[in-house]
């Protein structure tokens, strides 16, 4: 792009905005929700003409991307994701017309290109994309229609992977997706070959998927290398050379020191507290690339509080008579902090909503304390919303003695300010009504929150206000997300639900996504077909000609383990110099004028130890589902 212009009606998005991306590269788009990300996919993709400037793209270039809009036909879900293959398509109906019309020399053409484009095995690949996003078997040959919006957005999203591209566009992909199907996705993203272009509002997924950030900022395109923590890095080492931003940033790191001293002093045995207590410490550095954020909100507990909040005993859960949870006991105390982990359809869902009373338990006994005050934020929360009504009118009707200037000053933490917070809903995009539906729960002050994949449509800047105002939330919180950053900083334990049960479960998220891949090995080997036993006693030659295959399979499978081990020593080894930055980071001292340059030059190692952990980590990751597929193949075990 070279001195692109681009504007939509009297918005203007880009301004003599220069940007050269090169084959193979991996990019994450950000930038604030209205700048103009979705309206930069346009251009590229022809459906937008620049204002002025050049645009440049290869000849021949083959771009896939997701369509946003949700489409409702008959076709069964696998053929639409098929659809996605437009070359195949297109030999699939030649050969069809060929066949009709008898002749056999074309149709033998046919076949041959149908076997180039690998369309005999497309339908198997179609249904492989579609289980790791989510859909069970049977789905596939369910009718489009038959699936709701978000489920729906699945099928795009599967209908662009299955298109072969040298540039794939992803707009917002992980929204209506859950943590597994996230992790799959992420996993699949790095192994894609081609050029890839995303906008997420998701920190972990773009830290472990791209390798270059592009911020829309100011009309503007600015390039970083490395992912997204390296970006705050350096956008916070921008920014931190500016007296009034510099002393804003401090304000915040004493505010989180604060909580940190606070929330050291209540749980330092937990691994998962000493996990949250260095993803804290490393926010005090980055609070700087966020300086700009209109966004302070918070969410106040309520005075009383009852122990045990809520309790669940001997609980079946689910719907129409079908328990999907069974038996379950639990007491929720004042504090909790708990982060909900499982595969799609387990229920975790299901436990939220029988936890709020939306849901009727199958059997067994809910019982609620004296002063129980639930926040709850459910998966179609922006449903609930009147739409004719605007936000001040939607905290009125919580409390009407409240006057509205008070309910405008409040409001303005979510950056509904003027004409913005008297406007109806109707007008607002997805994001600013999660904001409405936010502000509603903060202002009730409850001492139990009740989450349920909280940051759909939410872009970054609100997606760290709303990390900064569950960490210094005093009540109990229950969690469902997709987004591990949040995750990771707000919670101190997990749950693991799943198999009908809701069980502690002892690791971190990392942990989580190990067990994750064991349970799909699990699945592939469950699905292999059984060796035919031998009716007959091998003989001496027959025995050899074992061992010596066996031998083989070791051979082959002996360098990926030593290479997985290799890297999870490199992985160990930069993280304990990562972490003695990070304490040097840590002390206040360094933030001072005097120590200017050290400042500079810790917060480039922090980088460029981040990028090395980055990079280790996706090539463990690659090299140990190698492992796994190759001892799946051979049929080995340990």
């Amino acid at each position: 792009m070279q001195q692109i212009s681009l504007h939509r009606g009297p918005l203007s998005i880009l301004e003599q905005a220069d940007l050269t991306l090169h084959s193979g590269w991996k990019v994450g788009i950000i930038g604030a929700n209205g700048a103009g990300k979705s309206t930069l996919f346009s251009m590229i993709l022809g459906q937008l003409q620049a204002d002025g400037g050049h645009l440049q793209l290869p000849g021949q270039l083959r771009i896939a991307h997701m369509a946003q809009e949700v489409v409702a036909s008959e076709r069964r879900a696998v053929d639409y994701v098929l659809d996605g293959d437009y070359q195949l398509r297109k030999v699939q109906q030649a050969l069809a017309e060929a066949d009709a019309a008898g002749d056999h020399h074309r149709s033998a053409e046919l076949h041959s290109q149908l076997d180039d484009l690998q369309g005999y095995s497309a339908e198997s690949r179609a249904r492989q994309l579609l289980a790791g996003l989510g859909f069970s078997e049977a789905d596939g040959d369910r009718p489009v229609q038959s699936f709701s919006g978000g489920w729906r957005i699945r099928l795009n999203l599967a209908q662009a992977l299955m298109c072969p591209s040298d540039l794939l566009l992803l707009d917002e992909p992980t929204n209506h997706l859950d943590l597994d199907a996230t992790i799959w996705l992420e996993q699949w993203l790095r192994q894609y070959p081609g050029t890839l272009l995303l906008i997420s509002h998701d920190r972990d997924f773009i830290d472990n998927v791209v390798g270059y950030v592009v911020h829309l900022y100011q009309k503007k395109l600015e390039i970083y290398k490395g992912n997204y923590s390296a970006f705050e890095v350096l956008r916070a080492e921008r920014l931190a050379q500016q007296q009034a931003q510099y002393e804003k940033q401090q304000a915040r790191i004493a505010e989180i020191d604060s909580f940190v001293r606070r929330f050291r002093a209540k749980a330092t045995k937990a691994r998962q507290a000493q996990s949250r207590l260095k993803e804290l410490e490393r926010m005090e550095k980055l609070s700087a690339a966020h300086i700009e954020s209109p966004f302070t909100f918070r969410f106040t507990a309520s005075d009383k509080v009852s122990n045990p909040l809520l309790k669940l005993r001997d609980a079946d859960c689910g719907y129409s008579g079908n328990a999907i949870l069974q038996q379950l006991s639990l007491n929720l105390e004042p504090g909790a902090r708990i982060g909900l982990l499982g595969p799609n359809g387990a229920g975790k869902s299901t436990l939220i909503k029988s936890l709020v009373g939306d849901q009727s338990l199958l059997a067994g006994e809910r019982s609620c304390g004296e002063h129980l005050r639930i926040g709850y934020f459910a998966q179609q929360q922006l449903e609930a919303l009147d739409l004719e009504a605007s936000p001040v009118l939607h905290i009125q009707r919580l409390s009407p003695e409240a006057s509205e200037q008070d309910i405008r000053d409040y409001l303005g933490a979510f950056d509904f300010f003027g004409d913005g917070a008297l406007s109806p809903v109707k007008r607002f995009s997805g994001g600013e009504k999660a904001r409405v539906a936010l502000a509603m729960i903060a202002w009730q002050k409850p001492n139990l929150l009740l989450m349920d994949e909280p940051t759909n449509h939410l872009d970054l800047e609100v997606r760290h206000a709303l990390t900064l105002a569950l960490q210094s939330f005093d009540g109990a919180l229950i969690l469902v997300s997709h987004d591990r950053n949040l995750l990771r900083n707000t919670v101190d334990e997990f749950w693991l639900v799943a198999e009908g049960q809701v069980q502690p479960f002892s690791g971190d998220l990392n942990d989580y996504q190990s067990w994750l891949l064991e349970q799909r090995r699990n699945e592939r080997a469950m699905r292999q077909p059984e060796t035919e036993r031998e009716n007959r006693s091998l003989n001496a030659a027959e025995r050899k000609e074992q061992k010596r295959l066996a031998a083989e399979k070791r051979a082959r499978l002996r360098p990926l383990k030593k290479a997985v081990e290799t890297l999870e020593s490199q992985m160990e080894s930069v993280q304990v110099a990562l972490e003695q930055v990070e304490t040097a980071l840590a002390d206040t001292a360094i933030y001072e004028e005097r120590n200017k340059t050290l400042l500079k030059e810790k917060l480039g190692e922090q980088a460029t130890l981040s990028q090395q952990i980055a990079k280790i980590e996706e090539q463990w990751m690659e090299q140990l589902e190698a492992l796994e597929d190759l001892e799946s193949e051979l049929n080995v075990t340990d």
